[in-house]
């Protein structure tokens, strides 16, 4: 298996995440005002991005390439992005991924500040959603 990489993406490469995503056929966008990750095997092979929020930290856009899938990518982009943060993570995900975020250390259904309770209830209204929580390590 080659050498990934899990790095920041500086800024003036943040079109290369959008051209990732859309060599996917995802919705996923890269977000402008987050701190974009990606894991790299020469080219990117995962990305997420870290958004500021009232009181924490939102992580959106998780995306893996689908051959590099099962190989603990993901778990080490998310584990790379937040190492640092003093603040909780939040992200929305479908129920059938709780498992999968819950080996990470992400809990069901925290307490959320005032703001991302309402864009979760607006997003479930079209899909179903739930919402995860990672507290840093003290």
């Amino acid at each position: 298996m080659p050498d990934t990489h899990y790095t920041l993406l500086d800024e003036s490469l943040w079109p290369l995440m959008n051209k990732f995503y859309r060599s996917h056929q995802s919705s996923m966008k890269a977000v402008r005002d987050a701190q974009l990750w990606v894991a790299r095997r020469g080219e990117i092979v995962a990305a997420l991005c870290l958004r500021p929020v009232s009181g924490g930290h939102w992580l959106t856009g998780l995306f893996v390439e689908p051959g590099c899938r099962e190989q603990g990518v993901a778990a080490q982009l998310i584990a790379t992005a937040v190492q640092d943060l003093s603040e909780p993570v939040w992200l929305f995900c479908h129920p059938d991924l709780r498992e999968f975020y819950e080996r990470r250390g992400f809990t069901f259904d925290p307490a959320l500040p005032q703001a991302m309770a309402e864009r979760l209830s607006r997003y479930a209204r079209s899909k179903p959603m739930i919402a995860m929580e990672l507290r840093p390590s003290a």
